[in-house]
């Protein structure tokens, strides 16, 4: 007599990815690998890529030290969002403008992630606790910085290839503001790109982190859809006021290349 039929238990107690030398070794020759195809390339970033790749190494590691002590309180939970943004107010200041106006960057961050963020705590959809906040504000986070940095630079590149273009408007009347508006903003409007395509093409390209981990922690394949469907239209949300203030920063001159 044949006993019970086996219940199929989630994959929770698995581990896709199991931390060990093979890991390791791995890492190093696909970040090396990178290196050396720019380097082959001559697109002039491999000393970046092994630089950046090092960074993500130490910085992942001292967070997945400290995010149980995070998670524990307010205060220390507030500390570690505010270091997110200070650090991503830096990296896309330095990376657009490289002189003093890089504090303008953490506007548009904080103009895209405050109301997203503000009305997730309100609504209950996200509750104030580390391990939930963090990763969603991180998220958020490193949208609007992708999305500052590259509206940033394609307008500030385009002013200046174009220079005489605006000069020109203005001669013909328009205030300083509308002329540079009209020259950048169809530039600066191409950083939507990779989030709209992300979007586009989710569950049909890519199956994107959120939802891979959320079937990885067990929740049902609905579940997943929901949360990953969440992360990307807000994203959208967040790239675009992110975008939107970065064009009128550069159009008032507020942002800018020496």
């Amino acid at each position: 007599m044949s006993g019970p039929p086996a219940v199929r238990r989630p994959y929770r107690g698995r581990v896709l990815l199991p931390v060990s030398p093979t890991l390791g070794v791995v890492l190093a020759v696909l970040l090396v690998f990178a290196a050396g195809v720019a380097a082959w390339a001559s697109l002039g970033r491999s000393r970046e890529i092994l630089v950046a790749g090092i960074r993500a190494a130490v910085q992942l590691g001292v967070v997945s030290l400290v995010i149980g002590w995070v998670a524990r309180g307010l205060p220390p939970l507030l500390a570690f969002v505010a270091l997110m943004f200070a650090v991503a107010v830096w990296t896309a200041g330095r990376r657009i403008t490289g002189n003093r106006t890089w504090r303008w960057a953490a506007v548009p961050i904080a103009a895209g992630v405050l109301p997203v963020v503000v009305a997730l705590l309100i609504t209950g959809l996200v509750p104030v606790r580390g391990l939930a906040l963090i990763p969603v504000t991180g998220i958020l986070i490193g949208g609007a910085l992708t999305a500052t940095v590259l509206s940033g630079r394609r307008a500030l590149d385009e002013m200046a290839a174009r220079r005489g273009e605006v000069e020109a408007a203005m001669a013909l009347g328009l205030l300083d503001r509308d002329a540079r508006l009209e020259i950048v903003r169809p530039a600066a409007s191409d950083a939507l790109l990779p989030g709209l395509d992300q979007t586009r093409t989710v569950g049909l390209v890519t199956l994107p982190g959120a939802f891979v981990g959320m079937l990885l922690g067990g929740a049902s394949p609905v579940q997943a859809g929901a949360v990953q469907l969440f992360v990307l239209v807000a994203l959208m949300a967040v790239q675009a006021v992110a975008v939107a203030t970065v064009l009128e920063l550069v159009a008032r001159g507020l942002l800018h290349r020496d």
